[in-house]
């Protein structure tokens, strides 16, 4: 094996080592993610396509999250509606808890919310269910709702 090889063998173990270590490190935002866009997707009562796509856009654009395949991203959002469905009190809850998690990190929080007020637009609507679910997460999130005119 050539020295030039080995090098382009180290940069490429190099890399696939970067991406794992950034799946880990964006794990937790990946959830909270999920479980605000299934919170504010459900919000009034139906999920539809355009709340789907927007979310999916958003992950595709989002550097913190495009390194994951979308397939997990789908499995993550799908698993938050189940819960939602399945009995919405205990999804609820569960979905808050996980929002909590990016309570320390402010930046994260805001970017959050952007996304699930993106994706509550989406279908040209931003009713009043969907805002009071905005209003919850801003506030599980430690922002103020106001910083997003709630």
């Amino acid at each position: 094996m050539s020295f030039q090889n080995f090098l382009n063998q180290l940069k490429t173990k190099a890399g696939d080592l970067k991406t794992e270590a950034l799946k880990f490190k964006n794990k937790d935002f990946l959830s909270a993610a999920m479980a605000g866009s299934a919170l504010i997707a459900m919000a009034d009562g139906s999920l539809s396509t355009e709340e789907k796509q927007k979310m999916l856009k958003f992950i595709e654009s989002n550097d913190s999250l495009s390194i994951f395949p979308v397939s997990d991203v789908i499995q993550a959002f799908q698993d938050c509606i189940e819960q939602l469905e399945f009995d919405k009190d205990t999804g609820e809850a569960k979905a808050y808890q996980t929002l909590g998690k990016m309570k320390n990190d402010p930046s994260a929080g805001r970017l959050l919310v952007r996304m699930v007020i993106a994706i509550a637009s989406s279908d040209g609507d931003f009713d009043a269910s969907e805002q009071a679910v905005a209003v919850k997460i801003i506030k599980e999130l430690g922002l103020a709702p106001s910083e997003f005119s709630l």
